[in-house]
Formats: C-alpha cells, structure tokens, sequence
C-alpha cells in the first residue's frame, strides 16, 4: 500500500508461503531409512530449467527418518519428514547469510567457465569455482560485461546481485532475459537467474547484505551439484555501504574512510567462491565476478587494491578502448589471469596449440603497443616492413577477434571450437605473410590479398554450428599466400 515503496517496518515473508510444489521423493527414502547432513530426499521442478534438491540441512543431528510424508504438493513450510531426535525438514532451509556453508571436499579449479567472449576465454580465462574482478570507471561497460557473461556463461544458474546501481540496469535484466533463450537447454535464461536488486536509493543496510545474500543462495545451489555464476554489481557500491554503517557507528576511519576491516569483509566474500565435493556427493562450483567502479578509474584507491588480493582473474576495463567502441573494452596490457595454466588441460581437448598461440598472440599485441609509441614519432613509413605486418595484424586480431557485437546474433557468443580456430587463422596469416614478405612480397600485396578480409569477418560470418568453414578459409590463405610467396622468391632469383 505504500505505492512504489516498502512500508517503514512493514515485513514480508521472504518466498511465498502460499503456492504449492509437486514434490517427488528420492528412490529408497522411507520412514527408519539413515539420514546424514546434505543427503537428497527428493526433487522439485522449481522452473523448466532447474530441479530443486530438497536436502537434509546441514544442522540436523537425526541419523534416521522417524517419518516421511511421501510425493505430493507442498508448501515451502510443509513438514516433509521428521528424524529420530524430533528435528523437523521443511521444503525450505534457514540458513544465516554471513556464514559459509560447509562441503566435503575443495577440489582444484580445472575447468574453465566458458563465457562465450573471445577475449575472456582465450586471453583471459576465468575457472568453473574461480573469482575474477571487472573494474573500470564510469561508462567503461562494466554493467553490460557482467550482462553478456549472465546470458551466454555455461553456468547452471545465474545470481545478479545489483547493488547501490541504477534501477534501469535491474530493470533491463528483467525486461530482457525473458526473451532470451539458453542455448544448452532451449528455454528462457529468465528459469536460471535469480535477481537480487538493492538500488541505489534503497538502505545502505540492504545493500551491505546483499553481496551475502546472493553468496548464500549461490552456496545453496551448490551444494545441489550445481554450477552458479554470481555478478556482483558493484563492490564499491557495497563498500561505500560499508562506510556509512561505520561511520554512523562512529568507528575509526582508515584509508579514503573506509573501515579498517573492509579488506577482511572482502576476503569473506571471494573465498566462500570455488569447486567442491558437496555433502551429497555431488561437484558443484561457485564463481564470482565483481564489478569495481573506482572514482575517476583511479586503479589504486582502496578498493580496486584490496580486491586484487583476493582474485584471480583481473579484467581491466580501458576507457581508450571504450571511447572507441571496441566492446568488450577489456585491456590486454593490465589484465591478467592465474587459470590459464590450470584450464590448459581443458583447451587441450580442443586445439593442444591454445597456449602457444595464446601467449604468441598476446606478446605481438605487447609489441604493437611499443611500435606504436615509435609511429606517433616517425610514423609508420619508417618502420621495416615486418614491423609493419605486426601493425597490420595486431590490429585483425583486435577486429577480427577482440572485438564482439553484443547485438549481433551471430558474434555475440562464440564456441570455444570457433574462438580457437579464429585465432589460429590469423596466427597463420602472421607466419605466411612473413615469410612472404622475407621472400620479397610488398606489404601492400598482402593487405590486399582476400583472404585477409574473409578471417577479419569470420567471426560475424561463420555460425558457431559451422566451423567447417573456417577450415575452407584456412585453404584459401594457404594458397594466396604461398601463391605469394612463390611468385616473389623466383622473380628474386
């Protein structure tokens, strides 16, 4: 009744209490059957894509059913089963935000959580259980980064923490996720996302507990042997809710006044991330990227420095790259990730070249960068002509292969089968076109050659279901730059 707005002390119970579920018990569930902490007494079909686990809470001491009430519809207050002890199972579990729930087993983060963008994957790879952090200042596209990794991610579910942002973002979420569909299971994202939203003209109270909120629930689906993805948009935000409380409870204020323990609270937060063994035997992950929006884009303010202690995957968000449109705006200077190593494996499947070419890729964008600083000088005429093919493919690699449309049905999510070919293609155009040219080629020859504008549209052309034709544009560079190449080195000799 209070329009747009909660009442001032008005309490609501936190899931409908009203609306039944079909619930269908676990095979041999019984009255007297053992019980022990995290086991599955049966399911729910919560959307079309998510099937619940009901389990047993991680805080009942029981070891026997003393009742079971068998399939049927229930509420999420309905008594299903009762132990030996007299410790009632609801439907729902009670489980206090601020502490981590437990699990069997840490395992070791070897599989990558594939987020459809080149430049995350590829360059910068982040784990199925690993934490990644996204900073960049005002307009760098932190908001929309988070947005296409929730849509195209192949995580089982999607927590979207909106915290102290704009309402329009949260709003766009709902508006827009509906509509589209998961590739994997062909129906709505909307079935494997949950929204938490505290705005930011909502209590800054709410908005410190809406990073544990959203890490709970995570944890919660977790433990059902599900892979979750949570974006926290932002941490700043958060933090800066974190300030208010402190100050208003007149603690001593540290750096930029924020409070002393803010790096501890941080820590609480990325380490309740990772791929475990959960009580019920089955692997889940919990992996967390964090929007950070420092003032100015000022990468050492407290913030942004006490986050890179805790991560590791750094997405840096450069504005130059913004400015001109090359979305995702991520920096292939200041980024970096510490899974690259352990995903090796993975990608290996793929192409047993991923990391050779990865790393060769990214060396020839370090080098583009130092010629760039000499043709601001001299300009590009002056440099030998295999500096200047590292000009010319540094700069495919950014269109042909960094840069992604986010509206474009094609490029706005790519395979990790097309992600590898598409660099390897150009990779290859790097090696034949230098031999071409150490063979007497004109570089002008080479830019002109076809083939050099099949692999730069390619990743807007080519369907992720037919990556047979990356094969054929392959044969076509072999043979205009061989073609090349012969016709220089015997018209030299």
């Amino acid at each position: 009744s209070g329009g747009a707005f909660l009442v001032p002390g008005q309490r609501t119970e936190p899931l409908d209490v009203s609306k039944k579920w079909d619930f269908t018990p676990a095979e041999g569930i019984a009255p007297e059957c053992g019980i022990y902490p995290g086991m599955v007494l049966g399911t729910v079909n919560e959307t079309g894509s998510i099937v619940h686990k009901i389990m047993v809470p991680p805080y009942i001491k029981g070891k026997k059913l003393a009742s079971f009430r068998g399939q049927g519809s229930y509420t999420v207050d309905d008594e299903i089963a009762v132990t030996d002890l007299g410790e009632k199972i609801l439907m729902s579990q009670y489980w206090p935000l601020r502490k981590p729930r437990p699990f069997a087993q840490k395992l070791e983060v070897t599989e990558p959580l594939v987020t459809g963008q080149r430049v995350i994957d590829v360059f910068f790879p982040l784990s199925k259980g690993g934490t990644a952090a996204i900073p960049g200042g005002f307009g760098t596209g932190k908001t929309m980064t988070q947005h296409a990794i929730a849509k195209w991610c192949d995580a089982d579910l999607i927590v979207y923490i909106g915290c102290g942002e704009r309402g329009n973002e949260m709003t766009d979420v709902l508006t827009e996720f509906p509509k589209l569909i998961d590739p994997r299971t062909n129906r709505s994202l909307m079935e494997r996302t949950i929204l938490i939203a505290n705005t930011s003209n909502m209590p800054v109270a709410a908005r410190e507990v809406s990073l544990y909120a959203g890490i709970t629930l995570a944890e919660y689906y977790r433990d059902m042997g599900m892979h979750v993805a949570i974006m926290a948009d932002s941490t700043s935000r958060w933090a800066e809710a974190l300030r208010e409380l402190s100050g208003r409870m007149e603690e001593m204020p540290a750096e930029e006044g924020f409070p002393a323990y803010l790096p501890t609270r941080l820590a609480e937060f990325y380490e309740r991330a990772g791929r475990v063994n959960s009580l019920c035997g089955d692997e889940g992950s919990v992996s967390v990227i964090g929007a950070v929006s420092p003032p100015g884009g000022d990468f050492s303010e407290p913030v942004t420095q006490h986050t890179k202690r805790f991560i590791r995957c750094f997405w840096a968000l450069d504005r130059e790259l913004a400015n001109a449109r090359h979305y995702p705006a991520i920096g292939w200077i200041d980024s970096y990730s510490e899974y690259a190593e352990e995903v090796k494996g993975w990608w290996d499947k793929f192409d047993p070249r991923w990391a050779e070419i990865r790393i060769k890729a990214l060396d020839l964008l370090k080098k583009e960068q130092r010629l760039q600083q000499i043709v601001r000088l001299i300009g590009a005429d002056a440099l030998p002509e295999s500096d200047r093919l590292i000009l010319i493919v540094a700069e495919m690699i950014k269109n042909g292969f960094l840069q992604q449309n986010a509206f474009d049905d094609i490029d706005q999510f790519s395979v990790p089968e097309k992600q590898i070919q598409i660099l390897l293609l150009i990779m290859n155009f790097y090696d034949l076109a230098l031999k071409a040219v150490k063979a007497g080629c004109p570089l002008l020859k080479i830019v002109e050659a076809p083939v050099r504008d099949e692999i730069v549209r390619a990743k807007s052309v080519v369907a992720n279901d037919n990556t047979d034709c990356l094969t054929t544009i392959h044969n076509h560079l072999e043979d205009q730059m061989g073609e090349l190449e012969r016709q220089y080195r015997t018209s030299s000799l």
